[in-house]
């Protein structure tokens, strides 16, 4: 029998630009997904989805044991900041806060699926009766 560690730290990170500033306009949205998922990459963090709208991202994140979801969050946040001002978009910051919430195994394709058709589940809520909805399914307080 092999005692080497395994883990499945499935994370669903949710965060918005400041004051909800729709800022990741058009094509710029696709460029900083695809610049996140490097970022999480050169961490040795896996993320198996990026997507969003104007003024939010969702990331589902596979964590090593020793990364913690805050570490991870900031390493994204911190990068693709600077990145979005590199690309001109000089009033760019994301929100203080984030959410970040667990995923089985068992929805990892649900999550993912989630993730990548914003734009329809958008058609129907805005973000902040979303994440009313997510604090509500894991149990947590709204503000």
């Amino acid at each position: 029998m092999s005692y080497h560690t395994k883990t499945s730290l499935l994370v669903h990170c949710v965060f918005s630009t400041k004051n909800r500033s729709p800022l990741i306009r058009g094509e710029m949205r696709s460029r900083l997904w695809a610049y996140m998922g490097g970022i999480a990459r050169t961490n040795s963090i896996k993320a198996l989805a990026v997507g969003g709208m104007s003024d939010h991202v969702h990331l589902l994140l596979s964590l090593l044991p020793t990364m913690a979801p805050a570490k991870a969050i900031q390493l994204i946040k911190s990068g693709s900041s600077k990145w979005m001002h590199e690309q001109g978009v000089a009033r760019f910051e994301w929100q203080v806060g984030y959410g970040a919430f667990a995923v089985c195994v068992s929805q990892m394709r649900k999550t993912i699926h989630y993730i990548h058709n914003q734009e329809k589940h958008h058609s129907r809520r805005n973000f902040a009766q979303e994440w009313k909805i997510f604090l509500k399914a894991h149990g947590l307080d709204l503000d």
